[in-house]
Formats: structure tokens, sequence, C-alpha cells
């Protein structure tokens, strides 16, 4: 009899224990994997140029002021105090949105994490400034942004899914890219000046200096005049790479928002693959000579 019964549960009972197993698995292993998510939110976090351009924006004064008139120069120094004013606020979006990235990153992977002490690159609140372009629809995204990105480094954000940061995020996320554009073509805008200043001055000196006795100071003037022109060209393309580096990770996470639901598809991992891709190309030109 009891032979009889044990003959009869012991298929059960392998039932039984095949599901604790699956179910145990499941909740050690936790969520799945995004391989291109975290792969595009690294490229994007790690694509670099325009903490560099913000730092030339700030320091435009010390490049000019030895080329400079004394009029010029009085005008120079308010212009200097104006940038380096607003810099920290400048760098404080991008941090913001780097920390966004490692954090999506993290989230995309299989294994816990700790970001608890990054939560101190998180400033406390931006100004809007007319002059740089930040608007009060930035300063409310940048709020938002500290507000997720502070509830989701407090909490571990381990039962959450990529999906609930990228719709939680993707509107903020776009407001804060669109003002470092803003920025970044500021900072263009302002290095043209400033080559217009310091190369103006020799294109108006050098056809004037024609005697014997400037001919040595002539040649080095044209030696250090193309040394300049060479050093805005290279910045010029760095400013451009930035824009295009900036424009990619926009559509990148815009079309993660766009398929929420579907990040596992070959369309979208596809997609990922090739914004990432296009991310490391512009890191690599910008980080060259």
């Amino acid at each position: 009899m009891l032979r009889h019964i044990a003959t009869r549960l012991f298929p059960r009972l392998m039932l039984f224990g095949a599901l604790l197993l699956s179910s145990c698995a499941t909740t050690n292993t936790g969520q799945v994997s995004l391989q291109e998510v975290r792969e595009f939110a690294d490229a994007s976090a790690r694509l670099g140029g325009y903490a560099e351009l913000a730092r030339r924006y700030r320091d435009t004064y010390e490049r000019e002021q030895p080329y400079l008139s004394p009029a010029a120069d009085k005008l120079a120094k308010e212009n200097d105090a104006r940038r380096r004013a607003v810099f920290e606020d400048f760098v404080a979006i991008q941090k913001t949105l780097v920390l966004y990235m490692q954090t999506l990153s993290l989230l995309a992977g299989d294994s816990r994490y700790d970001l608890s002490a990054r939560i101190d690159d998180l400033g406390n609140g931006l100004k809007a400034n007319t002059e740089s372009g930040l608007q009060q629809r930035h300063i409310t995204a940048y709020t938002g942004m500290t507000r997720l990105l502070t509830r989701v480094i407090a909490s571990g954000y381990q039962n959450r899914s990529v999906e609930t940061m990228v719709r939680d995020g993707d509107a903020d996320v776009q407001v804060l890219l669109d003002a470092m554009i803003q920025l970044t073509r500021l900072y263009y805008k302002t290095n043209e000046n400033e080559k217009k200043t310091i190369l103006g001055i020799f294109d108006v000196e050098i056809p004037f200096s024609t005697r014997n006795s400037d001919r040595m100071l002539v040649t080095l003037a044209k030696v250090h005049y193309m040394h300049k022109a060479t050093e805005y060209k290279l910045i010029d393309r760095r400013y451009e790479l930035a824009l295009q580096g900036l424009t990619k990770v926009a559509l990148g996470h815009q079309k993660m928002r766009e398929n929420l639901g579907k990040l596992s598809s070959d369309e979208v991992r596809r997609l990922l693959t090739n914004y990432g891709r296009d991310l490391r190309t512009i890191r690599d030109g910008l980080s060259g000579e």
C-alpha cells in the first residue's frame, strides 16, 4: 500500500521540485541583461568633449588677454566674470546626464550595484541665464532628473526595470541634452569671436611691418599665427563632433522610449548597436589630436 502511494506521489514531488528550483533561479538571477542598452548607455556616459569645451569657454579671457587693448580688456574682464559665474551650472548638467547613463547601464546588467557614493555629484540647482540660453524648462528638467536619480540611487532600483527608467527619464533627458547642445553652440560662437580677435591682430599688423628691422619679428609672428590657426581648426572640429555626439545620444534615447517593451527585439538592438558604435567613433575623434 505504502509502495503504491509513493509511486503515485513521486511524479508530483518531482514536478513541484522543478517548479521550486525554477522560481529560485528566476529570483536569484534578477532581470535579463540588455547588452545593447548597456553599451549605448556606457558610450553616452563616456562621450567626453563637452567638459573640455566648457572649460575652454570658461578660460577664454586667459587666452585673449595678451592680445587685448586696455579698452577691450575692461569689457573682456566683465565677460570673464559672467562666464565663470555660470560655469558650474553648465558642468552640473553634464554630470547629471552622465550619472543617469551610468545608472541606466548598471540597471541593464544582471548584477547588483551601489551608486550611493555618487549622489554627491548631483548639484543643488541651476539658475536661468538668458545670455547662456539656459531657460526655465532646462531648470525644471534638471530638477526632475536629480529627483529621479536621488530616488533611484537611494532605493537601489533593483526592483525596477530599464523600461521604467527610460520612461520616467526620457522627457528630462531630452530637455537637458537640448541645453547641452545650446551651450555647446554658445561655446562655439565664443570661440569664433576669440579666433577673430586674436588672428585678426596678425592679419592687420603683419602687412604693415615692412621694415628690414622687423623681419625677425614678422617671421616669429607668422609662425605664431600658423600655430594658433591650427589650434582653432582642431577646436572647431571638436565642437562639430561634440554636437554630433549629443544629437546621437538624444536620438538613441528617443528610440528606446519609442520602443518600450521591445528593447530585446532585433531591430531595436541593431539600432542601439549602431548608435553605440557611432558614439565610440566620435569619442575617439574627440580624444585625438
